[in-house]
């Protein structure tokens, strides 16, 4: 009797997020289900997101995913804090910010805390994918942080480097400092990830030697 070979089953978004973590864990699942903002604006290049609370945002070149069947991974650039009422500046009040709360609550009721992202990839049920994802992120979708799992997972290959050094909207060498000392802190230190790192930016930035050894030792610092 002849035997029928069964088709290898494609592995889901959530397998995959729990093998990278080293658990059996479901994605999303626990303290990482709990979200840091709300998509407010989004593009194929960038996102901003409203801050689940005032000063609460992400820090500058923190990596950040949206959604869970397709995670839209991106990097802090820019955070902000405004007043919602529009063609209003908040009033300087020379008190100090417990003091106001005490005295005038409501003022705080009137402010919100925004972040930018550049968006350098997304995940698939075969892992992450350093390049655009085909649709922006979804508004209204929430945002989490990358845990240090995540964030080895995705820097396995170091192609979205390119995607900071291209951009115009930001200060490039910043943002690649501040990406590349919380990756750096992802991989546990790793003197090895180091030298991978410099190599790549070497690489990319060609001969430009005191640009790439002063990225190099504010990374290190």
């Amino acid at each position: 009797m002849d035997t029928v070979k069964e088709k290898p089953r494609r592995r889901s978004l959530r397998e995959f997020m729990g093998e990278e973590k080293g658990t059996g864990e479901a994605f999303g699942n626990g303290a990482a289900a709990t979200h840091i903002g709300e998509i407010v604006e989004s593009s194929t290049t960038e996102l901003i997101a409203e801050s689940a609370h005032l000063h609460g945002a992400p820090s500058f070149g923190q990596f950040v995913r949206v959604g869970e069947e397709m995670p839209v991974v991106g990097i802090v650039f820019n955070v902000f804090t405004h007043s919602i009422e529009p063609n209003r500046r908040p009033t300087a009040y020379g008190k100090t910010e417990e003091e106001l709360r005490l005295e005038q609550p409501q003022i705080f009721e009137l402010l919100r805390t925004e972040f930018e992202a550049l968006v350098i990839g997304y995940i698939d049920e075969r892992g992450p994918v350093q390049v655009l994802p085909p649709q922006p992120a979804r508004i209204h979708s929430f945002v989490h942080s990358c845990s240090d799992e995540e964030v080895q997972g995705f820097t396995r290959t170091d192609d979205y480097l390119r995607s900071i050094l291209n951009t115009s909207k930001v200060p490039t060498d910043e943002l690649l400092v501040a990406t590349l000392r919380r990756t750096l802190e992802a991989h546990g230190g790793s003197r090895s990830y180091l030298v991978r790192i410099g190599k790549e930016l070497s690489r990319l930035l060609g001969d430009d030697y005191d640009r790439l050894s002063s990225i190099i030792r504010r990374i290190a610092h």
